[in-house]
């Protein structure tokens, strides 16, 4: 099987784990419900040991994982940027805070492998920015149809 092959199967492999049922669940709840306004916000989930802590770590280890593969070579570069997007709005709900954060766990490379493969995203900072919007709209859209 040839290179390209392999990073087709490997990038399909991913696609699959996503549509693993507790990883659908925990996808739902970080994009619809998990809207962080500071850093606090995100320790509070992280540290609380209820569903949203379980949710946060395995999306946010999910991709900083992949985004792993990507950067060590594992998976051709463009072709995982090419097929996939989510990685970036995981980022985008934690960039803003992402070294505070660091910084409050004594975790110095916290999340590195996943910011480094979203920040060779072209015009990065305006999509981070779009995305969280989208996501704040999604949020309070959750929070009507859950009151």
């Amino acid at each position: 099987m040839s290179d390209k092959h392999q990073d087709v199967a490997l990038i399909l492999k991913l696609y699959e784990l996503r549509r693993e049922e507790g990883l659908r669940r925990a996808r739902r709840w970080y994009f619809a419900e998990f809207n962080p306004q500071s850093v606090d916000d995100i320790l509070k989930v992280w540290g609380s040991g209820h569903d949203g802590s379980a949710y946060f770590r395995m999306i946010t280890s999910y991709w900083d994982m992949a985004a792993s593969f990507v950067n060590n070579g594992g998976i051709d570069e463009k072709m995982f940027m090419d097929a996939n997007g989510e990685h970036v709005g995981v980022f985008s709900k934690l960039e803003p805070f992402i070294e505070e954060l660091r910084q409050a766990a004594g975790m110095p490379d916290y999340l590195r492998q996943l910011e480094t493969l979203v920040r060779k995203t072209p015009n990065v900072e305006a999509r981070l920015e779009r995305l969280r919007g989208l996501f704040t709209r999604w949020s309070k859209i959750a929070e009507k149809s859950s009151a």
